[in-house]
Protein backbone atom coordinates (compact mmCIF):
# COMPACT_ATOMS: atom_id res chain seq x y z
CA UNK A 1 0.00 0.00 0.00
CA UNK A 2 1.33 3.33 -0.95
CA UNK A 3 1.93 6.11 1.76
CA UNK A 4 -1.24 8.72 1.36
CA UNK A 5 1.23 11.79 1.92
CA UNK A 6 1.64 13.11 -1.48
CA UNK A 7 5.49 14.45 -2.27
CA UNK A 8 4.86 17.41 -2.99
CA UNK A 9 2.02 18.42 0.00
CA UNK A 10 3.93 20.68 2.52
CA UNK A 11 4.77 19.40 5.84
CA UNK A 12 5.26 21.37 8.94
CA UNK A 13 8.77 22.77 9.15
CA UNK A 14 9.00 23.02 5.46
CA UNK A 15 9.07 26.26 4.81
CA UNK A 16 11.50 26.99 8.13
CA UNK A 17 13.91 24.44 6.66
CA UNK A 18 14.03 25.80 2.92
CA UNK A 19 14.44 29.74 4.43
CA UNK A 20 17.03 28.44 6.74
CA UNK A 21 18.79 26.99 3.84
CA UNK A 22 18.42 29.77 1.63
CA UNK A 23 19.91 32.16 4.54
CA UNK A 24 22.50 29.61 5.24
CA UNK A 25 23.75 29.46 1.70
CA UNK A 26 23.43 33.37 1.79
CA UNK A 27 25.94 33.81 4.57
CA UNK A 28 28.21 31.38 3.11
CA UNK A 29 28.92 33.71 0.27
CA UNK A 30 29.03 36.48 2.48
CA UNK A 31 31.60 34.28 4.27
CA UNK A 32 33.35 34.21 1.14
CA UNK A 33 33.68 37.40 0.02
CA UNK A 34 34.56 38.42 3.72
CA UNK A 35 37.72 36.13 3.49
CA UNK A 36 39.48 36.65 -0.01
CA UNK A 37 40.22 39.74 0.23
CA UNK A 38 42.32 38.73 3.68
CA UNK A 39 43.64 36.06 1.81
CA UNK A 40 45.18 38.22 -2.01
CA UNK A 41 46.13 40.83 0.55
CA UNK A 42 43.97 43.51 -0.31
CA UNK A 43 42.05 45.78 0.98
CA UNK A 44 39.68 44.22 3.52
CA UNK A 45 35.81 44.96 3.32
CA UNK A 46 34.01 47.01 6.04
CA UNK A 47 32.79 45.45 9.05
CA UNK A 48 29.57 45.23 8.17
CA UNK A 49 30.10 42.31 5.88
CA UNK A 50 31.76 40.30 8.73
CA UNK A 51 28.12 40.84 10.14
CA UNK A 52 26.68 39.16 6.62
CA UNK A 53 28.71 36.20 7.84
CA UNK A 54 26.60 35.63 10.61
CA UNK A 55 23.91 34.94 8.31
CA UNK A 56 25.49 31.01 8.06
CA UNK A 57 24.77 30.54 11.91
CA UNK A 58 21.06 32.02 11.60
CA UNK A 59 20.03 29.84 8.22
CA UNK A 60 21.68 27.04 10.47
CA UNK A 61 19.51 27.69 13.46
CA UNK A 62 16.39 28.23 11.42
CA UNK A 63 16.61 24.81 9.45
CA UNK A 64 17.04 23.68 12.66
CA UNK A 65 14.19 24.61 14.03
CA UNK A 66 11.81 23.96 11.23
CA UNK A 67 13.13 20.24 11.26
CA UNK A 68 12.13 20.23 15.01
CA UNK A 69 8.88 20.94 14.10
CA UNK A 70 8.71 18.51 11.35
CA UNK A 71 9.42 15.98 13.94
CA UNK A 72 7.07 17.35 16.58
CA UNK A 73 4.53 17.27 13.90
CA UNK A 74 5.58 13.55 12.42
CA UNK A 75 5.31 12.42 16.39
CA UNK A 76 1.79 14.00 16.85
CA UNK A 77 0.49 12.47 13.62
CA UNK A 78 1.84 8.93 15.03
CA UNK A 79 0.16 9.26 18.21
CA UNK A 80 -2.89 10.29 16.55
CA UNK A 81 -2.72 6.98 14.44
CA UNK A 82 -3.06 4.79 17.35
Amino acid sequence: MRDKTQTNSAEPGDRLIRAGAIVFFLGALATLVTVAPLLLHTTPFPTYMFGLSMLMGIGFLMAGAGLLQSISAGRRQARAGR
